[in-house]
């Protein structure tokens, strides 16, 4: 790829992802973006760029979806599910009592693996029979692996990934694929959403999951989504990132013991998480 095809690319990817590219990811970008070469019948790399220069909308869109990472598991980082189970969710049940409602958003949910695992942890508490409100969004940048998550079918070795036995009563083979519980489909709103565009319709999240995204912007974006996360959290709302990310400044706070969990505020002590 010639270097200022590669800038463009970089370029647009940057404007309408948050997507940091560097020159060492030439190789990455040729084969993210094969298969949308062949959908669009490009002879090579130039002639995609050149038609992208010309402005088309919908390949602009079937590139930055192709060089978006969408690749997860269910209870991806048992650990941290751990955490949410023992910690952060009984802490955020007991300060909520009174109303009995729960807001969470996926941020960057995939095909929707971990808002199902959510949805199950959450149905294995019991809350829904005691009476508590949940409301679970996810959303993503990919139309395609919103469209996947909202089927909530997923083939063998996806289901594999992260399901015992248990949990698999939440799953109902048909065929070669396994598809989710009714049940745990209306625990969810799927939504497709750009983590750029303006967080305006979200509001008082108890916590919310934006995990190994922020790696893939450049400090800037980063500060600014992160910011703009904040706004739209309670006032003792909880961050979870991946492990080997974590949030600048004096937005959020760590807390000890967890690689992933950051509370708005003060930090609080592993046990009361």
């Amino acid at each position: 790829m010639a270097p200022e095809d590669f800038q463009f690319l970089a370029r647009l990817l940057r404007r309408r992802s948050g997507l940091s590219l560097t020159l060492d990811k030439r190789t990455l970008v040729t084969r993210r973006l094969t298969p949308v070469m062949r959908r669009f019948d490009f002879r090579d790399i130039a002639s995609l760029i050149e038609e992208l220069r010309a402005g088309r909308e919908a390949l602009a869109e079937a590139v930055t979806e192709a060089m978006t990472v969408n690749d997860s598991c269910f209870f991806r980082d048992p650990a941290l599910f751990d955490a949410l189970r023992q910690g952060v969710l009984p802490r955020l049940i007991g300060a909520r009592a009174g109303e009995k409602r729960l807001r969470i958003w996926s941020a960057a949910v995939a095909a929707g693996q971990e808002a199902y695992s959510i949805a199950i942890l959450l149905t294995e508490m019991g809350l829904a029979r005691e009476g508590w409100s949940i409301e679970m969004i996810a959303t993503d940048l990919s139309g395609e692996a919103i469209m996947r998550a909202e089927a909530g079918c997923y083939s063998a070795h996806e289901i594999e990934r992260g399901l015992d036995a248990h949990a698999m009563r939440y799953f109902r083979r048909d065929r070669d694929e396994w598809l989710v519980d009714a049940s745990l489909r209306r625990m969810v709103t799927f939504r497709r959403f750009n983590l750029l565009d303006s967080f305006g319709w979200l509001d008082d999240l108890d916590i919310v999951l934006c995990r190994n995204v922020l790696l893939y912007f450049d400090r800037a974006t980063r500060a600014d989504v992160l910011a703009r996360m904040a706004e739209t959290m309670a006032p003792d709302g909880v961050l979870v990132l991946g492990e080997n990310e974590s949030p600048e400044g004096k937005l959020f706070s760590a807390c000890a013991g967890s690689p992933w969990i950051y509370t708005k505020g003060r930090p609080l002590l592993a046990r009361a998480i």
